[in-house]
């Protein structure tokens, strides 16, 4: 992943921490009204606490098992991540500059790939001017390598 993708994952996990005080204070809250077994909002408070436990598991994995790649180091010989990959869409003849990144810093919406799509895996090793097919739910998509840049 990128650094500004292991930053963003950082200052999302210190902002779960930061909750675990306020979850704490509502199970309290909850616990003086009374009898536990009728209390919906003590069980909502719990409910919130195991959620923001498991999310805070899985951040802490993501942060210590996170490999920030060094642009310097990467080739535009092949596509792999942090690449820039313009591709044409041999259907359509519709052209897309994609960055092939790790799942947890995909966006679509911003040329983000994750390397794990059907499209992502389909493009990684494959060169300029190759064509590779990827196999989506809607069928199979024919992509030309027209670039591969940082």
């Amino acid at each position: 992943m990128t650094q500004e993708g292991l930053d963003k994952l950082k200052k999302e996990l210190a902002e779960a921490l930061a909750q675990r005080p306020i979850i704490s204070a509502a199970i309290g809250e909850a616990r003086e009204k009374g009898d536990l077994s009728e209390n919906a909002e003590y069980d909502a408070a719990r409910d919130a606490q195991g959620l923001l436990e498991v999310k805070i598991g899985n951040l802490k994995d993501l942060v210590a098992n996170a490999k920030v790649i060094d642009g310097s180091q990467v080739s535009t010989e092949k596509v792999g991540m942090m690449n820039k990959v313009k591709v044409q869409n041999l259907s359509n003849k519709q052209t897309m500059e994609l960055t092939i990144v790790g799942e947890t810093e995909a966006d679509f919406s911003k040329g983000k790939l994750a390397s794990t799509t059907p499209i992502g895996k389909a493009l990684m090793g494959h060169t300029k001017g190759e064509t590779v097919e990827a196999k989506v739910p809607s069928g199979i998509i024919k992509f030309k390598i027209l670039d591969i840049s940082l």
